[in-house]
């Protein structure tokens, strides 16, 4: 479904869904996550998604997104979540034919599919992601990086020196749908993420054609300061408002000293 990285064309027998960035903020919101992806989502499109690990998800929209059955999906994310949460859901229903991503670690059905030859992975430094997908969303459509010169990263890459030293030429990201999680948002679609549940989600939100953000809560309009909204609303097409299933990745204790 149209173009997923600048100069390279995906599949075009569909023409590219925009629902206009100025739509007004009244249409902007939706009731629940499925209303928010309907007439959205299609077989073999790019899907960016946000959130580090378990952090900054959007846990609700990947299951809705799960349970729209779409298939032969690319997904643009810092990884695919564990087993049984996240992106992870998807890849047990195997609609992800395509990972982007730069961490796998925690992920075994991952880890599975990959060796079996089931998923398609193509590895990108983290810095190098999360500056595709803002550059995508700048309008830049590529840049020269020296990060992962010497390496797998750079093979078929074009080369070339600044000053004396070798940088490899990295694409900006476009994806057909980005799916980003915020704390608070307000009518219009003004961000804004808490703590490190900010990650990857702005530079998410910009790559998208279409945005779909989901919310811990929707204020109206000019109840946000302007000097802390993260993501501007001529970002975010949709809103959904949910409440969040915080899990813990990696649950680390220690023995009192009394134990």
């Amino acid at each position: 479904m149209g173009v997923s990285f600048f100069g390279h064309e995906a599949n075009t027998s569909h023409q590219k869904l925009r629902i206009g960035r100025n739509s007004s903020m009244a249409n902007k919101i939706a009731g629940t996550p499925a209303e928010a992806l309907a007439g959205l989502v299609s077989d073999g499109m790019t899907v960016a998604v946000g959130g580090f690990g378990l952090c900054g998800i959007p846990e609700q929209l990947i299951i809705a997104l799960r349970d729209s059955e779409v298939t032969n999906l690319t997904a643009v994310s810092n990884n695919a979540g564990v087993d049984d949460w996240g992106l992870g859901l998807l890849l047990q229903s195997h609609q992800i034919k395509k990972m982007v991503s730069s961490y796998v670690g925690e992920n075994a059905e991952f880890a599975r599919q990959y060796l079996a030859e089931e998923l398609e992975i193509e590895f990108t430094p983290q810095g190098t992601l999360a500056e595709r997908m803002r550059a995508g969303g700048a309008g830049i459509p590529g840049f020269y990086t020296r990060t992962g010169v010497g390496t797998v990263v750079a093979e078929g890459k074009e080369h070339r020196d600044f000053d004396g030293l070798t940088h490899i030429l990295e694409r900006g990201i476009r994806a057909d749908l980005a799916l980003v999680k915020a704390w608070k948002a307000d009518e219009a679609g003004n961000l804004i993420y808490r703590m490190t549940a900010r990650n990857f989600n702005p530079a998410v939100a910009m790559c998208g054609e279409v945005t779909v953000a989901e919310v811990e809560e929707i204020v109206p309009v000019g109840t946000l300061d302007p000097d802390s909204i993260h993501t501007p609303g001529i970002f975010i097409d949709r809103l959904v408002q949910t409440v969040s299933e915080k899990r813990i990745e990696q649950r680390t204790t220690s023995q009192s000293a009394a134990g």
